[in-house]
């Protein structure tokens, strides 16, 4: 069935539009739109010629094959549909990867849920923290990232057999989160007291958390190393290589930002050529630091409505940081007063 599948993914390719579309989010990522919201869409569909299998996400995970026929279906929904975003696929194994290499446990969702899988956080609090911190960085095999690695490797001989699935189809980096993100899925809601409790230990868990995330990474770069000064995630194309999750941001001070977590940021930032912040929820708290990080080029917000449109906007677009898939429907006309600015917000073509 894969073959089956790629082969019709192969066929409806047209390489003149993906590669016009490439270059158009190139523009847009480099010197901005030309004008207005950047709202890329295909010239045309291209219609299935096959019925692709429907697999669920839980499904998906318990099967290598299945996980890649589960990511290769969101290309083909793409070319289906005539979306604007780029042809992408990746190890889709939810926020618990870094964590369950530490030893916490994965909590599946039921399979009528068909949401991605979490982690729960360790038990045994600081004494379990302190022994976790005395063995220093994990193994990047152990937990979920024997099977993560596979499925890169798996994505990277098939694409090897698929010449314009080589050329335009991109598999992006696991979802590693944040140090912050991941910290706080290690330890649960403890760590808002803890911040305050015991400062120490939380800054030594971030930085192994930090150092485990870089030796993931390039443990992932053999198989995909990254190619020019950009890349491509979620379909969005922006400058640097990494997106980092920051949605445990909200409920941390911006002095607790500067002092925790902002030092780590930059850390992976630097280390990869930069790239963008992702944060559900609000963030117009801490942006302003965030944007000080000399490798942040673009900024996702799931939730822009819960944010203050003018300071987010001070701090990224009027900066030159491209705001990706900024949502126009939930804070209507906030775009009004950007002028020419608004060519650094990409906003998804209604569909």
């Amino acid at each position: 069935m894969i073959n089956l599948c790629l082969e019709d993914l192969e066929r409806r390719i047209d390489e003149e539009t993906e590669r016009n579309l490439m270059k158009s989010w190139q523009c847009f990522s480099g010197t901005g739109n030309k004008e207005g919201p950047f709202t890329p869409k295909r010239a045309s569909k291209s219609p299935s010629g096959i019925l692709w299998p429907a697999i669920g996400i839980n499904t998906a995970i318990s099967d290598i094959d299945k996980m890649v026929l589960h990511q290769y279906a969101g290309c083909s929904a793409s070319l289906e549909e005539g979306r604007g975003d780029l042809l992408c696929v990746r190890a889709n194994y939810g926020t618990g990867i870094l964590p369950s290499l530490f030893g916490a446990e994965i909590y599946m969702m039921e399979d009528r849920h068909n949401t991605l899988p979490t982690s729960k956080p360790l038990p045994g609090g600081i004494a379990a923290l302190k022994r976790l911190l005395d063995k220093g960085v994990p193994d990047v095999f152990a937990g979920y990232g024997e099977i993560v690695f596979k499925v890169g490797e798996r994505f990277k001989t098939l694409s090897q057999q698929y010449p314009k699935i080589a050329r335009h189809v991109h598999a992006y980096h696991p979802d590693l989160q944040g140090p912050l993100d991941v910290c706080e899925l290690l330890v649960g809601s403890d760590l808002f007291l803890m911040v305050v409790d015991e400062p120490e230990l939380v800054k030594e868990l971030l930085a192994l958390v930090t150092e485990t995330y870089l030796r993931f990474m390039r443990e992932w770069l053999k198989i995909w190393p990254f190619t020019g000064d950009s890349t491509v995630h979620w379909g969005l194309h922006h400058k640097g290589h990494v997106m980092l999750r920051n949605d445990s941001m909200m409920n941390f001070s911006p002095a607790m930002y500067e002092e925790f977590v902002m030092p780590f940021d930059r850390k992976i930032l630097d280390a990869f050529g930069g790239g963008a912040i992702h944060f559900c929820g609000r963030g117009d708290h801490y942006i302003g630091l965030a944007a000080e990080i000399p490798g942040v080029h673009a900024v996702n917000m799931s939730q822009p409505e819960y944010n203050k449109q003018d300071v987010i906007f001070r701090h990224t677009v009027e900066k030159g940081i491209r705001l990706l898939g900024y949502n126009q429907l939930a804070v209507p006309g906030a775009l009004d007063s950007l002028g020419k600015l608004k060519n650094a917000i990409h906003c998804p073509a209604l569909q």
